[in-house]
């Protein structure tokens, strides 16, 4: 897709985010299996849902603007998904509770990657003046700093405590 107005650009980044929450879908349902804590497990079962969820109003956002949810690859978030397989799901760690705080920070970093997207594409929204987008975009939005506030508390709280 040839990229000339800010609306292509909506589109494509729309796009890349729908090609990063499905490639965190799967890595983050891998993480809560592996998890220990129940807490974690839990929270990582609720960022399923979430990821779930934030795929469908991405994937109904981009088809009402008559494109292709398929139409990007999300590279960033491949690199992402390689590191939390490498570091948490097929990492070597005998003891639990730092197993449980790497899952918690592997997800933090994808988490935080799919921020940086959601605020991107409510951003474009606002100034393409797509209210409807805008509110769907912000919804999931504030999900995603809502699922971040609980990891890091969990983190702070417990996690990082037991691992200590």
């Amino acid at each position: 897709m040839s990229i000339t107005t800010l609306n292509d650009l909506y589109i494509d980044q729309l796009q890349d985010l729908y090609s990063a929450n499905r490639q965190s879908l799967k890595v983050t349902q891998k993480l809560a299996d592996k998890a220990s804590n129940a807490k974690l497990k839990d929270a990582l079962q609720r960022g399923v849902k979430g990821i779930e969820d934030g795929i469908d109003a991405v994937e109904g956002l981009i088809r009402k603007h008559e494109a292709d949810p398929r139409g990007e690859f999300c590279q960033g978030m491949e690199g992402l998904v390689k590191e939390a397989k490498a570091h948490a799901i097929e990492a070597d760690i005998d003891d639990k509770d730092v197993l449980d705080a790497s899952i918690i920070s592997q997800y933090q970093r994808m988490t935080h990657y799919a921020l940086a997207g959601y605020g991107t594409v409510v951003a474009f929204a606002r100034r393409l003046r797509l209210s409807d987008d805008v509110r769907t975009l912000q919804a999931c939005l504030d999900s995603t700093y809502s699922g971040d506030r609980e990891m890091s508390q969990l983190a702070e709280g417990e996690v990082n405590r037991e691992a200590a």
